[in-house]
């Protein structure tokens, strides 16, 4: 769907003719695949598994996100299907509630109150973005070979695809920055710190129930989420629970290790990762409690359909290469983050609003140069705000650890000025971005939100085009930007 108003007219009259391929199919990848096809870009997206599979629990999300929501017009759709919350409770194993985080000053901060969204129903929203016939599954990439005219992708199934530029939104073990890593350090030009296995603490067993009777469970019937998190006594788990628009009970149990451990460790290689591990860990924490109703996790594992649950690893780390020549990262590919702050998804759609406007801002034929300008744009413009959002999802990690320090932690918590926290989510909401394409929404924040260099850029692109041709610029278009 190529744009059409004035007001897309004025911002480039030509978005580029640079194919873009997109590896990944989650959320990140789906949603720059939607920009892509709102900036009328050629674009396909190549998925290693066979179908989506609606596993996971639930996402948070706000006023960081929600303008892009509506410039997508979907945020309805989203609103219709979430639920807000303005404080998360804390417990111990007696069901006491131990402390309370409040959100409510996002709504001041950022126009909206944060919201919980059940992750599969996120997804079929913005599954409906993008045309079937653009996603190719069963795609295994193989190798990703670039020169100075564009990309080759190789697949395990003998196909072969080729663009100009290549997004890979592949996840944590990034089939495309494996290759990239691999080029950029035949040329010695890859820092150690990318060099490291990826680490991690935590594995994780996550899923949601069918829908509950609310006669049953009382607390479903409340307009708002229930967000719940329960801290074990002498045992290195911590498990949270976040109740839907849909009468069912999102889960995640958290498994804290005693050191870090990486996917090519011994330790992982002798760790089984499927469905039978996942009902090994389902035995060993089915007997926890949950701060309602009575209930334990095992109350929950009866409700949840066996093939939604899964058992995953919890990675920390922020990559600090996120391009090279034709290739760029988002989302996980560069940044993994703990989901303790719930911004992995959201910091995944802020990379690729920020990737699609420099992308749409590229000439018809790009030649390499330009493209990696683009992307170092890209990546100044993010990666300040990628460390902010790992180091807040760290920081919030240490609330719900298992070692001496972070029972300190939550002891200094409860006597923390409520002002420090909130100061912590208005760095977490006070970026919002907007597609610089597509027509600009109003924000409703009472903190101005933060620059977003991408979009500052089109606005002086777009003035100065219309001081050189007034006759073929909108006037009002500039202006509206």
């Amino acid at each position: 769907m190529a744009p059409c108003t004035e007001f897309q007219a004025c911002i480039n009259p030509t978005p580029t003719k640079a194919r873009v391929i997109i590896v990944g199919a989650g959320i990140g990848g789906i949603v720059f695949a939607a920009l892509m096809e709102k900036a009328g870009i050629e674009y396909q997206v190549l998925e290693r598994a066979a179908k989506v599979i609606p596993l996971g629990s639930a996402l948070s999300f706000g006023p960081n996100v929600m303008y892009l929501f509506e410039q997508l017009g979907i945020l309805d759709e989203i609103m219709a299907n979430a639920k807000h919350f303005a404080f998360s409770t804390g417990y111990n194993e007696n069901r006491e509630a131990t402390r309370t985080l409040v959100y409510s000053p996002v709504e001041k901060i950022g126009g909206y109150l944060p919201h919980i969204i059940a992750r599969p129903i996120l997804v079929d929203i913005l599954m409906k973005l993008v045309p079937l016939h653009k996603i190719h599954y069963s795609k295994k990439i193989l190798s990703c070979k670039q020169d100075r005219e564009g990309v080759i992708i190789s697949c395990s199934d003998n196909s072969t695809y080729q663009a100009e530029i290549v997004v890979g939104a592949d996840g944590a073990y990034s089939s495309v920055r494996q290759n990239l890593y691999k080029q950029l350090l035949a040329q010695d030009r890859l820092p150690k710190s990318d060099q490291a296995e990826l680490p991690f603490n935590t594995t994780c067993l996550v899923g949601q129930t069918k829908p509950l009777d609310p006669e049953k469970f009382p607390h479903l019937k409340d307009n708002h989420t229930w967000f719940e998190t329960t801290i074990g006594e002498g045992k290195p788990y911590s498990w949270v629970t976040f109740t839907t628009k849909f009468n069912t009970i999102c889960w995640m149990v958290l498994e804290h290790l005693d050191g870090e451990s990486s996917k090519g460790s011994e330790s992982f290689q002798n760790t089984e990762w499927g469905p039978e591990a996942a009902e090994m860990m389902c035995k060993a924490v089915k007997d926890f409690p949950v701060p309602r109703n009575n209930l334990t996790l095992g109350d929950l594992f009866e409700n949840t359909p066996k093939e939604y649950i899964s058992k995953v690893m919890l990675e920390e780390k922020l990559f600090d290469t996120w391009y090279g020549g034709r290739m760029v990262l988002i989302g996980d590919a560069c940044h993994k983050l703990f989901p303790s702050a719930g911004l992995g998804a959201v910091s995944a759609m802020q990379d690729a609003v920020t990737l699609a406007n420099c992308i749409y801002e590229l000439p018809e034929h790009p030649t390499t140069e330009e493209i990696s300008n683009a992307f170092k744009h890209y990546q100044d413009e993010r990666y300040p705000l990628a460390k902010n959002a790992y180091d807040t999802s760290h920081r919030l990690a240490l609330v719900i650890g298992q070692r001496w320090y972070n029972s300190v932690i939550r002891g200094l918590m409860k006597v923390l000025p409520k002002s420090v926290f909130t100061k912590s989510l208005s760095v977490m909401h006070s970026y919002r971005p907007q597609a610089s394409f597509l027509t600009p929404v109003q924000d409703k924040g009472e903190i101005p939100p933060v620059p977003q260099a991408s979009l500052d850029r089109a606005r002086a692109n777009a003035k100065a085009r219309a001081l050189k041709n007034p006759k073929d610029q909108s006037q009002t278009g500039a202006q509206a930007i």
